[in-house]
């Protein structure tokens, strides 16, 4: 943005300064507001003092406005960096300077320097004192002691002292002072908890600034730039006990200031920083092909309204200073704006912003003047009017007619127009000095077009009374074959037709066989475009804005006593043609496409010279222009295209007279190409009668994707294909081949772009099967050697893989029986066996075999397949002394199918009915708890275990051991309410971790009742995941989050709730990529408390 200051304030080193800025009001639309800042944050407008005084004129004559900045007695901590900053509307600027303090010069040392001695301090000391003045004689004078006089001083006094005492060495001085003052750390009475330095908050968020006080009662006001803040929907201020709080609601670029909370006459004081999102660009940039002298308006949509756009031409940046472009936005729209094209300004433009980027090509082309209509000869009579018009295909090109070599100048009987593309010159009273020839050169263009003009004179001779009337028909002008006359469409046609004969004839005009104007008499008061003009000895044919039904043959027929005479002329009607139509794709490449047409149903009257054809992307309005040069044929190959990009098409037809109107779109069309060949193919195997064929995708697919492969094979010549539909896997097996034949195959991928070329093997394959035996053999996978435990209701699918020539026949059997294939399903192939359960049950539970057959040898392998036991039965609480307890139980009806071995004793006291485990794998069915306490009653549950593991429900004591307290007299009391609400002692803490490894976020919770925990995904219940395993235990809560990828980064919450009320925290987790590169942004923690 151009800058409006007149004057800046410069650098200055001063004790008294004065900073002096001015500004131009003459095009603001309001009045300019001024901003002194230091640093970058803070507003020194709210410190105005005796130290800072500030001033503002205006001179209504220069309409300048003059602010002024007055510092006194500069100190040190004012030195630094200075900003001042003007806004006037949606007009801003700023400029910065800096002030510089420098200490006054030390005086050089005087006699008193020969007072001074070296102290004599002890052996000890010596080394860490060298070099030290003893300033004990010299600080004394008239028994003052000015040691103590410094140390009661305030340190602006201490250049005074020093000057008074004749001290020169003021670093000495404030050295051994500084070793003899005790500093005292600063304890604040009003705050216990300040605000922190800095706070960080994403635009449109909401954020909180707490502060803990000494006392409870007192007021706190807080300010925002040294101006108070009110109450309201956007700042909350809220007590808590000694906390005050205030929470600003979404937050936006104002909200970027310096906060303070005032407590009587202590402050705190924070920052608070507000992050735009990125804004990412919501519609990218069209490519531009236009030529030289066009308007090109590059249009882009971003996210945000009034986000900040960068321009760069070929990575230089574009700058509102240069006069060739100019810039335009409205809410989320962005444009930069060429009036008019030059050659210079062909390049790559780019748009950035901070969370994207788009780019788009400008193709420029020397613009070619094209005649659409040439000025013709005219011969005209006296006192009439002569028109010279043509046109030309650019409406913006302008020129100059000349005579005879001299430009012609507009008078009252010259006229010069130019509308549009068509330009006139009109001689209106026709003299002889007017014949000659006449010339239009447009400007700019090495052409010109030239015409005759014919001055005819009238010679009247005497005529006897009785001459029978005559066309003198004379368009020489307009002629083009015989008594034929073409009138472009829309054109202005007036016949002129002189007419002899005494007495005056009458004159009809007809079209075919009907009348078309009326007799002498009534010619004047005939209106219309199809009218007929009369004058004594001419007669006047004209037609306005021709049309193409006014094509045709037109009679004209004049009539006196003395005889009669006719006259035909046929108008032929020219026009532009008609659109061209059926205009589609046929064929398709990777860049490129082919497109076809048929000629327009009607020519306009004229031969078709070509055609023009544009494209423009699906769902875009900007269309892009494939040829400046007429194109003759009706099959076009467009190229340069973006593969898997929508495109449509339209074409124009050109005539002599002009260029159509654009053909209907055609359908949308994607350029894809066809994938390259498949990649390592080879044989796996062969068979009398069969050849197997496998080999890897392509390297490249593109847009178009993959639909599937087609095998082909051949003994010699023709290539025949081995399957009907398209396969999708990457083998197959060639089947009912002949035996003992060479044969070639190859194989070839196909998408909607058409088939690859074809992958072919090296040399032809025999079809005739490897000779030899090879025993049967099992590869047992490793799980599935020892053990293998499922869940009642899981599904079981093994997959067992094998080998041995011949086929092998596989069996599978349970328990030694053969599977019942009702309950058990099994398939084999040639080279592995499956065995599949739908949904496990404990009659399930046994040993499977499988067995391998080869003729008369077989191979066999063992599948123990285990289910979890059931819980044990009637846990009873037998007997109870002292600290310990008897439990009795009886051994689980259900065992799942093998041995228990053991069981878990958990005990739970009945006031907070938590878990914990007494025994594990206790072999008898019963067990002693001991190490009770005294005065609580206890419950207690058994699990059962087999080689399974636990069972999954436990089965709980029917009675409960009671521990009474033993020569104890019992106190009465009032039982303590320890009711509270929930509220998190140690809130979520933000994590960052990489995409892949397992993490884990906790917190602490307090309140009674026991809360109800509730995790959430950013405020969506995280349900029975097993991605998610929750934790309690004694109050701390666990999330543990397995093995997160780029989607499980977001905000995670915690809630505890009970009958009180609820509180809950939540965290930003971050995935990162291996690289560090974030997956997911991270935000700050915060804390709500209902």
């Amino acid at each position: 943005m151009t800058g409006i200051f007149v004057e800046k304030p410069d650098n200055v080193v001063a004790i008294d300064v004065l900073f002096v800025a001015k500004v131009d009001s003459t095009n603001l639309p309001r009045k300019p507001v001024m901003k002194w800042m230091k640093g970058k944050w803070m507003d020194l407008g709210s410190k105005a003092g005796k130290h800072l005084q500030f001033k503002e004129t205006y001179d209504r004559n220069t309409k300048i406005y003059t602010f002024e900045m007055k510092m006194v007695k500069v100190v040190p901590g004012d030195a630094g960096g200075y900003r001042c900053e003007v806004t006037a509307k949606d007009k801003c600027d700023s400029c910065t300077f800096e002030i510089s303090v420098e200490s006054a010069e030390e005086e050089k040392p005087t006699d008193i320097l020969s007072r001074y001695n070296h102290t004599n301090w002890s052996s000890q000391k010596k080394e860490s004192t060298l070099g030290e003045l003893d300033f004990s004689a010299l600080l004394k004078k008239e028994q003052i002691d000015v040691w103590e006089l410094l140390k009661n001083a305030h340190p602006s006094e201490y250049e005074k002292i020093a000057f008074e005492y004749g001290i020169t060495d003021l670093r000495g001085m404030l050295k051994r002072l500084k070793k003899m003052k005790a500093v005292e750390p600063k304890v604040s009475d009003a705050f216990l908890k300040r605000l922190e330095s800095a706070y960080s908050v994403d635009k449109g968020k909401k954020i909180t600034l707490s502060v803990e006080l000494v006392d409870p009662n007192a007021e706190v006001k807080w300010l925002k730039n040294g101006q108070e803040i009110k109450p309201s929907a956007k700042y909350i201020m809220e007590t808590n006990g000694n906390i005050r709080m205030l929470t600003i609601n979404k937050c936006n670029l104002a909200d970027d200031a310096a906060y303070e909370c005032v407590v009587g006459t202590e402050k705190s004081f924070t920052e608070v920083f507000v992050k735009e999102p990125p804004v990412t660009i919501t519609k990218l940039l069209d490519d531009y092909h236009v030529v030289v002298g066009e308007r090109v308006e590059f249009e882009v949509e971003v996210s945000e309204e009034g986000a900040h756009v960068m321009w760069l031409v070929d990575q230089e940046l574009v700058r509102d200073d240069k006069a060739k472009y100019r810039f335009k936005k409205d809410g989320k729209r962005h444009w930069l704006i060429i009036n008019e094209a030059t050659l210079d300004d062909i390049a790559m433009y780019h748009v950035y912003t901070n969370g994207g980027h788009t780019k788009g090509e400008l193709e420029v082309e020397e613009k070619e003047l094209e005649v659409l209509q040439s000025i013709a000869d005219l011969t005209v009579k006296s006192a009439e009017q002569a028109v010279f018009k043509c046109e030309v295909s650019d409406e913006k090109v302008t020129g100059k007619w000349f005579k005879d070599g001299v430009e012609v100048q507009p008078s009252d009987r010259v006229k010069i127009s130019h509308i549009g593309r068509i330009h006139r010159l009109m001689i209106d009273d026709v003299k002889p000095e007017d014949a000659g020839d006449y010339t239009f050169v447009p400007d700019g263009y090495a052409l010109s077009l030239s015409a005759k003009l014919n001055f005819l004179e009238i010679k009247v001779d005497y005529v006897p009374r009785q001459d029978p009337p005559k066309i003198h028909l004379d368009v020489s002008g307009n002629m083009v074959s015989q008594n034929t006359i073409i009138v472009v469409a829309g054109n202005k046609l007036r016949l002129d037709v002189e007419i002899t004969g005494e007495p005056a004839p009458t004159v009809v005009w007809t079209r075919g066989e009907t009348v078309t104007k009326y007799r002498k008499k009534n010619l004047n008061e005939v209106e219309g475009r199809i009218r007929v003009e009369t004058r004594t000895g001419l007669s006047s044919f004209v037609i306005e804005g021709a049309e193409r039904e006014d094509e045709g043959n037109y009679n004209i027929t004049v009539t006196n006593p003395a005889g009669e005479d006719k006259a035909n002329i046929f108008i032929k009607i020219v026009d532009v043609p008609d659109p061209p139509e059926k205009v589609k794709c046929t064929s398709v490449g990777e860049d490129c496409a082919t497109v076809i047409w048929e000629p327009p149903a009607f020519d306009g009257g004229a031969p078709i010279k070509g055609y023009l054809m544009e494209r423009k992307k699906k769902g875009s309005s900007r269309w892009t222009k494939l040829n400046f040069d007429v194109y003759e044929q009706t099959t076009y190959e467009a190229k340069r295209m973006i593969e898997g990009v929508l495109y449509e098409m339209r074409v124009f037809a050109v005539n002599g007279i002009g260029i159509s109107q654009p053909s209907l779109n055609s359908k949308p069309f994607m350029p894809i190409a066809p994938t390259s060949e498949p990649t390592r193919l080879q044989v796996h195997d062969v068979t009398d009668t069969t050849c197997t064929l496998k080999w890897l995708a392509p390297e490249k697919i593109g847009a178009g994707g993959l639909d599937g492969y087609i095998v082909e094979f051949c003994k010699e010549g023709e290539w025949k294909p081995a399957n009907t539909d398209l396969i999708e896997k990457q083998s197959f097996v060639v089947r009912n081949l002949p035996t003992g034949e060479k044969m070639n195959f190859r194989v070839i991928a196909v998408n909607v772009a058409g088939r690859s070329p074809p992958a072919l093997l090296g040399q032809p394959v025999t079809v005739r099967e490897i000779m030899g035996q090879e025993y049967p053999k099992i590869r047992l996978p490793r799980e599935l050697r020892t053990k293998y435990i499922k869940m009642v209701g899981e599904k079981i699918n093994l997959v067992i893989p094998f080998q041995g020539k011949p086929r092998p026949v596989a069996k599978w059997l349970k328990d030694g029986e053969p599977v019942d294939v009702k309950k058990v399903g099994t398939c084999s192939t040639n080279v592995d066996t499956i065995l599949f359960i739908r949904s496990a049950e404990r009659e399930h539970s046994g040993k499977y075999t499988l067995v391998l057959q080869i003729e008369n040898m077989e191979d066999k392998a063992d599948i123990q397949i285990r289910v979890k036991p059931g819980p044990p039965i009637g846990v009873t609480v037998t007997d109870v002394w002292g600290f310990n307890a008897a439990l009795e139980w009886k051994p689980p009806k259900d065992d799942g199918n093998c041995e228990i071995t053991g069981y878990t004793i958990q005990k739970a006291d009945k006031k907070t009915k938590e878990w914990f485990t007494v025994y594990e794998h206790n072999r008898r069915t019963n067990c002693t708890v001991s190490d009770l306490v005294m005065g609580n009653e206890y419950m207690f549950r058994v699990y059962s275990e087999n080689l399974c593991g636990l069972s999954e429900e436990p089965c709980i004591s029917k009675n409960t051991a009671f521990i009474p307290k033993t020569g104890i007299k019992a106190a009465t009391y009032t039982e303590k309410d320890m009711s509270c609400s929930p509220k998190f002692t140690t809130p979520l803490v933000d994590r960052s971790v990489i995409a892949g490894y397992s993490t884990a976020i906790s917190c602490a919770v307090r309140g009674f009742p026991k809360p109800k925990i509730i995790w959430m995904k950013n405020n969506m219940i995280l349900g029975e995941d097993p991605k998610y395993l929750m934790m309690n235990n004694q109050g701390v809560l666990t999330l543990n989050i397995r093995k997160p990828g780029m989607f499980d980064g977001g905000k995670y919450s915690c809630r505890a709730v009970n009958t009180l009320g609820q509180d809950e925290v939540e965290c930003k987790l971050e995935i990162r990529g291996m690289g560090g590169r974030p997956l997911s942004k991270v935000t700050t923690m915060s804390q709500r408390t209902v």
